[in-house]
């Protein structure tokens, strides 16, 4: 039997010939003026076999940085080069989009030029220290955005959404999920505010759908992707009923008619889980994608099962830079260099994975 993950789909505007797509992965290997290089091209032009490559968490503004050598799409050097890396996916065949994002209250004014972080309300972020140029600190009380402002942050994203576009992009993702600034307004574990970005789950959903809506000005909404993760705890989230903020976010996308929806799980097995899928799927009637955990035959199982579309890879497509073809002829996977994920710069553990030789065939 055929590999449902090996299937022709698509994906809004962009047609994809298989449904493993690579999922967004801090990798730190942008210059210290988050330029991407020629380093950054080779990392994605390997893994281009992918029905979908979403490049990394990438700033949208130059005072929403939150580790060095972290990319971004807020310069003209930026953008050039950004164009480095999609002209290298194009050219081996693949599709590329970028997920944009600002980090809202889990950064550090050290990282950017003393500038206090903003979020949706006055709260800090708790239980975890952030790396600074001065070493390891605390988290720092963000500044609550007033409500004039929050133009400013939905034009940052429409701004880099047109960056995106010169940069030769295929489309781009918008970052709603674990516990950064957009995931601090959709969730009320931060959210406390008293206007018309917060109390109910469609103010709170107000700045997604804004930025969301900016992005689709310049791109069209079929070029547009959302990822959210009701449930993941990462950087002290909670929310109090995220089934129905996750019912409400799926219908909104749904309405716009949007690339996909992106689930990010923490742990896709689990009930709580599975449950939030199920009301992704009734309320978002486009591509839904899983992300969270998968392996080969998990993923199968979910798209046969009609849970999703897609699946997101991290880790297994980090470390695999074939993973269709691995996942196509069942072969081994290569062991992740746990110690390179964020080797600044370097090329270990980044570009020096092997790929199948031409030859392999699994017993």
């Amino acid at each position: 039997m055929s590999l449902a993950l090996l299937n022709p789909g698509r994906l809004g505007a962009l047609g994809i010939p298989n449904r493993i797509l690579f999922a967004p992965l801090t990798r730190v290997r942008a210059s210290a003026s988050n330029v991407p290089g020629p380093l950054m091209a080779e990392y994605y032009r390997q893994r281009a076999s992918a029905g979908l490559l979403i490049a990394e968490a990438t700033m949208v503004a130059a005072d929403a940085q939150a580790w060095p050598h972290q990319p971004g799409l807020h310069s003209e050097e930026q953008v050039a080069g950004w164009r480095q890396v999609t002209d290298a996916v194009h050219a081996a065949g693949g599709r590329i989009q970028v997920q944009l994002w600002h980090p809202g209250r889990a950064t550090h004014p050290s990282l950017n030029a003393g500038v206090q972080p903003v979020s949706s309300s006055a709260k800090a972020l708790r239980g975890d220290t952030i790396h600074t140029p001065q070493g390891k600190q605390e988290y720092p009380v963000p500044r609550a955005l007033r409500t004039e402002e929050i133009p400013g942050i939905v034009e940052a994203f429409r701004r880099a959404a047109a960056n995106a576009l010169a940069a030769g992009f295929d489309g781009v993702q918008i970052h709603g999920a674990h516990g950064y600034l957009i995931d601090q307004f959709l969730r009320d574990g931060v959210n406390d505010r008293a206007d018309n970005y917060g109390g109910s789950v469609a103010n709170r959903s107000r700045l997604l759908f804004e930025i969301v809506d900016a992005a689709a000005s310049v791109l069209g909404a079929d070029r547009v992707g959302v990822r959210v993760s009701p449930l993941v705890a990462f950087n002290d989230m909670t929310d109090s009923a995220p089934a129905a903020l996750l019912e409400h976010v799926a219908k909104e996308a749904d309405r716009r008619g949007l690339a996909y929806l992106e689930l990010r799980h923490a742990d896709q097995a689990l009930p709580e889980e599975r449950e939030l899928n199920r009301v992704a799927r009734a309320a978002f009637r486009g591509p839904l994608v899983l992300n969270g955990g998968f392996s080969r035959e998990s993923g199968e199982a979910a798209l046969r099962e009609g849970r999703a579309d897609a699946i997101a890879y991290g880790v297994p497509f980090l470390a695999n830079p074939d993973l269709p073809r691995r996942f196509l002829e069942n072969a081994p996977l290569n062991t992740p260099d746990v110690s390179g994920f964020y080797a600044i710069s370097s090329p270990r553990g980044y570009t020096d994975y092997p790929a199948l030789p031409p030859a392999f065939a699994a017993e």
